[in-house]
């Protein structure tokens, strides 16, 4: 594991349908040094684990369980103060909803890759540029402003 992504302590919250992906990317991060929260796939599950115990960021697929939104949930997420990486195949679904996510990291990902994405858009947030972007990870610069303006 590349020790530049270690940067230990924070808590993730995976929300996405599939659940071996979701475990995956768990086992992941918790190996990188993150706390993840329980995993779900659903909408009102993840507002409830997000207010119990607010995220330093959010992993959010676009499609979820049913008729569950993606980009409903990192909405409201977003209005909660809890930045939002979408982790969707649908990239065009998830430009359009650049207001309401830091970022988006298309299926499929590598985990090692998503493990790097998720270090650099937790430094990116805190305005740390010193880890190179991940090539795959597309950035929504204008949602980073928004949520650090709102933080201060």
């Amino acid at each position: 594991m590349d020790s530049a992504a270690k940067v230990g302590g924070e808590t993730l919250l995976i929300v996405e349908d599939e659940i071996l992906s979701a475990m995956a990317l768990r086992d992941a991060l918790q190996d990188a040094g993150y706390k993840v929260m329980d995993l779900t796939g659903r909408y009102q599950e993840a507002v409830l684990a997000a207010e119990a115990c607010k995220p330093d960021l959010a992993l959010v697929n676009i499609k979820l369980h049913g008729v569950d939104d993606g980009i409903a949930l990192a909405r409201d997420l977003k209005a909660m103060g809890i930045p939002v990486l979408f982790i969707s195949g649908q990239v065009s679904r998830a430009r359009t909803a650049q207001t309401v996510a830091v970022g988006s990291l298309p299926k499929p990902y590598d985990t090692a890759e998503m493990v790097k994405a998720v270090a650099y858009l937790l430094r990116h947030l805190k305005g740390d540029e010193t880890l190179p972007r991940p090539l795959c990870l597309e950035v929504f610069d204008k949602a980073v402003d928004d949520l650090a303006a709102a933080v201060i």
